[in-house]
């Protein structure tokens, strides 16, 4: 039997991290920070733009930049990336 991390919530912060929730309650915290000056990245240099558009898409952390929902124009992150993080304690209160 597989396994396919499911997200279930993602809390994104200024510094350009984001708190991934999973659905057994693993979490992790993701940077983006040394990523914005490659690829389709760098619009997300705008804090405004990161976390305002930060979301669960294609069942994963993505970025809705086109701001319609459409699955096929958001930048996201492979879910199995995520999880193969270390764990984090929850530190949004």
């Amino acid at each position: 039997m597989d396994f396919f991390p499911e997200i279930v919530q993602v809390v994104p912060h200024s510094d350009y991290s984001v708190s991934v929730y999973f659905h057994d309650g693993k979490i992790v915290r993701y940077s983006m920070a040394d990523k914005l000056e490659r690829g389709m990245f760098p619009e997300l240099k705008n804090t405004q733009v990161f976390m305002e558009t930060c979301t669960i898409l294609n069942d994963t952390l993505a970025w809705d930049v086109a701001g319609n929902r459409d699955a096929s124009r958001c930048i996201d992150i492979d879910p199995d990336v995520l999880y193969q993080l270390p764990a984090v304690e929850d530190q949004v209160v």
